[in-house]
C-alpha cells in the first residue's frame, strides 16, 4: 500500500497541519499579548511619573532617545509611539471590559482606534468587530472610512420581530442605512438597469461594500408563481445567517408598496428555493433616498425579515446631519446592542 495515497494518512497529515496552524496562531496570540501589556505598563509608567514630578511633554521624547541607546535595536520607542501608549492608557484605565478587549487585537489596530474614534461607544463597536471578525488593519480602516458603526447604529430593519434572537445581532450586521457605491463612477442618475449593470460588474467591490460574508448568487434571479414569471434584481447568500439575501434596487425613494413585493419575493423563495438546513430568507430594499418615518411605518406590521436602506445618502461627509443623527439610539438601546455584538 502507498502510504502517501492513502485516506488514512491524508486525514492524518490535515491533522498535523492544523495542529501546527494552531500552534502558530497560538504563539501569535501570546507575543500580541504580552506586546500590549509592555504598552500599556509603559503608558501608565509615564502617566505616573509625568503627574508625581510635573514632568512635561518633552519627558516622552527624551526617554524614547535614552531607551533607544539603552536598547538598540528594539522596535517600538519612537516618541510617537511613546505618546500612543500614553494615550492606550489614558483611553482605558477606567474602562476595564475595552481594556481587556483592546489587548486582543494588534497594536496597529489599537492605534488606528485611537486616532479615529470619536467615543467611547465607537471604539468599543470598532474594537469588537476587530476582535470578533478577525478585521485586519486594512479593513478595519475601511470601515472606519465608510462609517460602518453609524450606519450599523441607523439602520432600519424589522429584525427584532422577525428573526430570533441567536441569529438577530448578525442579521443586523448584515444590513447598512445606507451603502456607499462611489466606487461604481456613475454619473447623473442612473436606471435601475444600469445600477444594476454597474453592481454586478464590480461585484467583488460590492461584496466588500456589503461587509463580508455575503456570496454572489445570480441577477435577475428567476421565480414562477402560478405561471407568472418574476425577477429578483440580485440575489446573495450569506455564510453566517445561512440565509438567501434578495436585494431589490430602486433608482427613486422607497415606497411603502416596495415592501410588499419583497415580501412576495420572499415567501416564494423560501418555499421555491430554500434548501433544508438554511433559515428564512431575508430581503434588503436599497433606494436611491427613503423617508426614515415611511420606513417605520412600513416595517410596523411586515412579517418577513427587511432592512430598507438608501444608497449614496450620506456616506461621503464627515458628519451626519441632523435631520438623521436625531435618530440615533439612546444610551440604553446603545449599550444592549453592542452587548448584542456576536463573540466570534
Amino acid at each position: 500500500m502507498n502510504i502517501e495515497k492513502s485516506d488514512s494518512y491524508v486525514d492524518f497529515l490535515k491533522e498535523v497541519k492544523e495542529r501546527v496552524r494552531q500552534a502558530q496562531y497560538n504563539a501569535l496570540k501570546a507575543v500580541n499579548s504580552e506586546l500590549i501589556t509592555l504598552y500599556w505598563d509603559l503608558g501608565q509608567l509615564i502617566v505616573e511619573k509625568q503627574e508625581q514630578f510635573g514632568w512635561g511633554d518633552n519627558t516622552v521624547k527624551q526617554l524614547s532617545k535614552d531607551l533607544r541607546v539603552e536598547l538598540p535595536g528594539m522596535s517600538g520607542l519612537s516618541p510617537q509611539n511613546l505618546w500612543y501608549m500614553r494615550k492606550f492608557y489614558l483611553t482605558y484605565k477606567d474602562n476595564p471590559k475595552l481594556q481587556q478587549v483592546a489587548g486582543e487585537i494588534g497594536w496597529g489596530h489599537n492605534q488606528i482606534i485611537l486616532d479615529k474614534c470619536k467615543n467611547e461607544a465607537e471604539r468599543e463597536f470598532y474594537l469588537k468587530m476587530s476582535h470578533n471578525l478577525g478585521w485586519s488593519r486594512a479593513t478595519l480602516a475601511k470601515q472606519l472610512n465608510d462609517k460602518t458603526f453609524e450606519r450599523w447604529l441607523l439602520n432600519q430593519t424589522n429584525f427584532k420581530e422577525t428573526i430570533p434572537e441567536e441569529r438577530r445581532a448578525r442579521a443586523l450586521l448584515a444590513v447598512k442605512d445606507d451603502y456607499n457605491f462611489d466606487f461604481l463612477g456613475i454619473e447623473g442618475e442612473p436606471s435601475e438597469r444600469e445600477l444594476e449593470d454597474a453592481l454586478v460588474s464590480n461585484i467583488t467591490k460590492l461584496l466588500a461594500e456589503m461587509g463580508g460574508y455575503f456570496a454572489y448568487v445570480g441577477r435577475q434571479f428567476r421565480l414562477e408563481v402560478d405561471g407568472d414569471e418574476y425577477f429578483i434584481d440580485l440575489l446573495f447568500y450569506h455564510r453566517q445567517l445561512k440565509s438567501l439575501v434578495a436585494v431589490d434596487l430602486k433608482k427613486g425613494a422607497f415606497k411603502p408598496e416596495d415592501a410588499g413585493k419583497m415580501q412576495f419575493y420572499l415567501s416564494a423563495l423560501d418555499d421555491q428555493v430554500r434548501i433544508e438546513g438554511e433559515n428564512p430568507s431575508i430581503g434588503i430594499i436599497i433606494s436611491r433616498s427613503k423617508s426614515r418615518t415611511k420606513v417605520e411605518y412600513t416595517l410596523r406590521d411586515v412579517n418577513r425579515p427587511i432592512g430598507i436602506a438608501s444608497f449614496n445618502h450620506y456616506s461621503s461627509i464627515e458628519q451626519l446631519p441632523e435631520t438623521i443623527a436625531k435618530y440615533l439610539p439612546s444610551e440604553e438601546e446603545l449599550g444592549k446592542r453592542l452587548a448584542e455584538l456576536p463573540e466570534e
